[in-house]
């Protein structure tokens, strides 16, 4: 989106009013774990009647309350079915070690999502979606690149990485390499002992956290420090998960039309533009938004920022309305 489109968006632009959207607070199983899930239902929702559904999956360590809740409504106000829930490990779920970030759980958790929306009668069971934002774009990428129940993907602000652009961000191969030590060692003495060693998810003063910067989006209780989400506690041993995960590969395998929404002021734009090129179907679009911010600040703002949101939810739904049965 250059500027001038976004300038025309801000001339047309009227304060977002919430349509009557009612969510049902429900449970599923996922691997064994019970997990607990908001899903948002259409205006004038009708019991008897047939929609399209969506799994919205949010950044590393949120909670359903985050993102994935604000994605999701905004989806229902679009006429889905929008299903956000608490991952294994995180918020009114169940699943232990607490607070481990776990990508493949993840993925098996959106697989286990997409089953509990194909045992509804309520869901077109030929129009499932999978939104991902920020870090859960690898894992939504991930499960759509496996799962052939899902049927359209779309992302926002997507965090993508490999071995290469860890470094940029945890201290280069020294700092990689001893985090991944320090998290096999944490595994060591949970499996021995039942222990777990956490370390803040955020901080503005212990360069030790997992996010080391005033990121006001998980400081501010306006924003994303919400009850249900725990700023204190990382389990350590994630690094190694999350430090070795890489999503890449699944482009290649990636056969379902995609819609990526992403900008030059978000993290590694590069790195979805790589992963973008990388999907064999010629049915996808990527949608760039121009900004003067740099990066990673823009990234943030595609969390909660009416704009930025709503850019990304009205091309996410234009683009799920074409490609999804009616």
């Amino acid at each position: 989106m250059d500027k001038k489109a976004i300038r025309t968006f801000l001339r047309n632009y009227k304060e977002h009013k919430m349509a009557n959207i009612m969510v049902e607070k429900l449970f599923f199983f996922s691997d064994g774990n019970r997990l607990a899930a908001d899903l948002y239902l259409p205006e004038n929702y009708d019991a008897k009647s047939c929609y399209p559904a969506v799994v919205v999956t949010g950044s590393w360590t949120t909670v359903k309350e985050q993102m994935a809740g604000l994605y999701a409504k905004r989806m229902a106000e679009n006429g889905y079915l929008a299903l956000a829930f608490d991952p294994s490990n995180y918020g009114e779920s169940e699943g232990e070690p607490r607070f481990y970030e776990h990508p493949e759980q993840k993925v098996r958790d959106i697989y286990n999502a997409v089953t509990y929306l194909l045992s509804r009668h309520d869901v077109n069971q030929k129009a499932i979606g999978a939104i991902g934002v920020c870090a859960g774009s690898m894992y939504t990428l991930i499960a759509a690149a496996q799962d052939e129940r899902i049927h359209v993907v779309g992302t926002s602000a997507s965090w993508l990485h490999d071995a290469e652009a860890v470094k940029l961000f945890y201290g280069g191969e020294e700092g990689v390499q001893r985090r991944i030590k320090e998290a096999q060692a944490a595994k060591k003495i949970y499996q021995e002992r039942g222990e777990v060693l956490y370390i803040p998810t955020i901080s503005k003063t212990d360069p030790n956290a997992a996010m080391y910067g005033d990121y006001d989006y998980y400081l501010n209780p306006a924003r994303g420090a919400v009850p249900n989400w725990s700023a204190d506690n990382f389990a350590v041993m994630s690094w190694e998960d999350w430090l070795t995960l890489d999503p890449m590969p699944s482009a290649s395998q990636l056969n379902k039309p995609t819609i990526m929404v992403h900008s030059d002021g978000c993290v590694l734009p590069q790195y979805t533009k790589n992963f973008f090129n990388k999907i064999p179907t010629s049915d996808k679009s990527l949608y760039w938004v121009e900004t003067d911010l740099e990066p990673p600040i823009h990234q943030f703002y595609f969390y909660d920022q009416e704009l930025e949101v709503s850019i990304a939810v009205e091309q996410i739904t234009h683009w799920f309305n074409k490609h999804l049965s009616p």
